[in-house]
């Protein structure tokens, strides 16, 4: 089964909960990021926990061991399930992520190729390949990849194996769903949801894609 996971990138609380418990029957996760917790406070991570389903926290922490392993520990004591990092500030980085997620019965995915248009500048020419290898090395959970380039996720479906592949990009930013959901494990949907007029529609719509891996 592929998981449809809702990037929840609103601004304000009483909406995301609002949207969050309206699309939750069609979802199987939902990630939250800077623009909602800086907007609304990690304190959200209660409010939405109670809709009984994982929250994932992108912050793409990239920092040293210590400020790495801080932050997870805030994320996983406010009710996280998972966490999101940046592989490229080395081995023992994205160790002190994995490890704290280890502690507190969590996931930690680590951000192989982003979905942008401008996140094939940098991390092409192996370089994915290189993080997707070192987040397996380090027992992560699963990579993030980019559903705006199925290509280069099948190339570094070949790096992680079983592991989880969750891919951002669907939708808004041009990645297809059907295209995509059979490589993967999740898909990660923002605005083609949020912003849609009637989005618990557009979640069931998105729905369709849980039946498309097994």
């Amino acid at each position: 089964m592929t998981d449809l996971i809702l990037a929840l990138d609103v601004m304000e609380k009483r909406k995301a909960i609002t949207l969050a418990k309206a699309c939750a029957p069609h979802l199987d996760a939902i990630k939250l990021g800077y623009p909602l917790i800086l907007s609304a406070g990690l304190s959200i991570a209660r409010d939405l926990r109670a809709i009984g389903l994982p929250l994932i926290a992108d912050f793409k922490v990239a920092d040293i061991p210590n400020t790495n392993r801080l932050i997870a520990e805030q994320v996983f004591a406010a009710g996280f399930s998972g966490i999101i990092c940046h592989g490229f500030p080395g081995k023992d980085s994205v160790q002190a992520c994995v490890d704290s997620a280890l502690r507190y019965g969590g996931e930690c995915y680590v951000v192989a190729e982003m979905s942008h248009p401008g996140g094939a500048v940098f991390f092409h020419g192996c370089v994915g390949e290189r993080i997707a290898r070192l987040a397996i090395e380090c027992g992560a959970d699963g990579i993030i990849a980019p559903a705006t380039r199925p290509v280069r996720v099948k190339l570094l479906r070949s790096f992680v194996g079983n592991k989880k592949i969750l891919s951002p990009g669907v939708g808004t930013q041009g990645g297809d769903a059907d295209s995509i959901a059979g490589l993967v494990d999740g898909i990660i949907v923002g605005r083609s949801i949020y912003d849609a007029q009637d989005p618990k529609a557009a979640a069931e719509q998105f729905a369709r894609i849980r039946r498309a891996r097994s």
